[in-house]
């Protein structure tokens, strides 16, 4: 496949070809032309009148957002959502629609040539636990709900970009696949993105965008991370009758305070966190096990690799300390589990597809604000291959809380500039 890609600057409909070269020009790079892309392609009446449907089909595009964020998706337990997905897919007349070994949901809509092919994405599962309350409620523009915005907005604007380009009559040069993913939140792992390059789709992704969440913003620097759950055991006993023997809280508390001051850089941005901490069984008792979870993040894998080696060594220390301290009597054990392994990495700021996002956003009206995040995008961005996360319009507060709100204000520019783009990158 062909990664270091060019587009031209004309579209293909069904019965004629319609040109936005300027003199006469048939085409050029899009090296040349990305900049400018979303505003050639709005020169065409056809392209102009499909942007008009979806400002009007955004109440549908919402009424799909809420539909779908009252269906639970839990971490790993994504089915349900998936297979409303799907059926939507149907509906949509998208073909080889189907639910994949890993759960996500794939459908696709040919163009005049299988290539380049577009993979236009967003995330099926929350950061919410089974038997959340995920209902939504709306007044005005505001509608309230447990991931309404992450990553409800995401899904509801692929749809509407795909009912948007069979309203339209738009046959692309390219073809898109459209997909929903699972494992996109927390130990989730990417693992639904990771079997879509790895396996489902390998080899046959030239571009890969993901809607995730509302707003304007762009990321193209991915932020890789490294998670790991570290499992402590030993004999315990009884706090008085037992004292004097290693114990495994005691241990983590020694690493913790190791690790809160491991130096980081500034820039590239790279950060750790000891998010969850548990273990013994009670006040009185000396824990026989005790286990902490640990976050590392950064853009750059030196960094990322350095910081880890940094960790282990506190691990190490922490262990000998314990065990040191009572000798021989109650000797701990360790064990360190990775929970999560996300690659990071950067497309630059000049990149054909970077420019493309700005360009398309600008002809919509949507300017986008460049972002450093962890996303589905990290798989294709660790592969050399060209994509990017955008936000889906609107705006979102109070991501992964219980408050979790999106103000649909404007959001139309969300899925319009996600139409434009899908366009604009199934050009060679």
């Amino acid at each position: 496949m062909m990664h270091a890609f060019a587009i031209t600057l004309f579209v293909l409909w069904p019965d004629f070809t319609i040109a936005f070269a300027p003199s006469g020009a048939r085409s050029a790079s899009l090296q040349e032309g990305a900049s400018t892309i979303g505003e050639r392609l709005m020169q065409d009446a056809t392209v102009r009148a499909a942007v008009e449907r979806v400002k009007q089909d955004e109440p549908r595009v919402v009424e799909d957002q809420m539909r779908l964020c009252a269906i639970p998706a839990p971490p790993f337990k994504e089915t349900a959502r998936a297979e409303a997905y799907k059926a939507a897919f149907l509906e949509l007349g998208l073909k080889n629609v189907r639910i994949d070994r890993a759960g996500n949901v794939l459908g696709e809509r040919q163009g005049a040539a299988p290539t380049p092919h577009l993979v236009l994405s967003a995330h099926l599962d929350t950061v919410f636990a089974e038997g959340t309350d995920v209902r939504t409620s709306r007044s005005g523009s505001v509608i309230k709900g447990p991931g309404i915005s992450d990553d409800c907005r995401g899904l509801a604007v692929v749809l509407g970009v795909a009912r948007a380009l069979n309203d339209g009559g738009i046959r692309t040069p390219g073809s898109i696949t459209f997909v929903g993913t699972v494992g996109e939140e927390g130990l989730g792992d990417l693992r639904g993105v990771k079997h879509l390059f790895n396996e489902e789709l390998k080899g046959r992704i030239d571009r890969f965008v993901s809607v995730d969440g509302g707003g304007s913003g762009m990321s193209h620097v991915a932020v890789g991370s490294l998670r790991y759950r570290v499992t402590v055991r030993g004999s315990g006993g009884h706090s008085y009758g037992n004292f004097g023997i290693a114990n495994p809280v005691h241990a983590l508390g020694r690493a913790i305070g190791r690790i809160a001051n491991l130096p980081v850089p500034r820039e590239p941005k790279t950060t750790f966190n000891v998010g969850r901490i548990g273990g013994g069984t009670s006040i009185n008792s000396i824990a026989s096990e005790a286990w902490m979870e640990m976050d590392m993040r950064s853009s750059d894998r030196a960094a990322l690799t350095a910081l880890n080696s940094g960790f282990q060594k506190a691990l190490d220390a922490a262990l000998s300390e314990e065990n040191e301290r009572w000798g021989q009597a109650g000797q701990l054990v360790m064990e360190r589990s990775i929970v999560g392994n996300r690659p990071g990495g950067a497309i630059g700021a000049d990149a054909p597809i970077v420019r493309a996002v700005q360009s398309a956003g600008r002809a919509v009206g949507l300017e986008a604000t460049a972002t450093e995040e962890s996303t589905d995008s990290n798989i294709p961005i660790s592969l050399g291959i060209p994509a990017v996360t955008v936000g889906g319009g609107g705006s979102g507060t109070g991501e992964h809380t219980l408050a979790e709100a999106f103000d649909s204000t404007d959001s139309w520019k969300g899925t319009a500039r996600a139409l434009l783009l899908a366009i604009a990158l199934t050009h060679q």
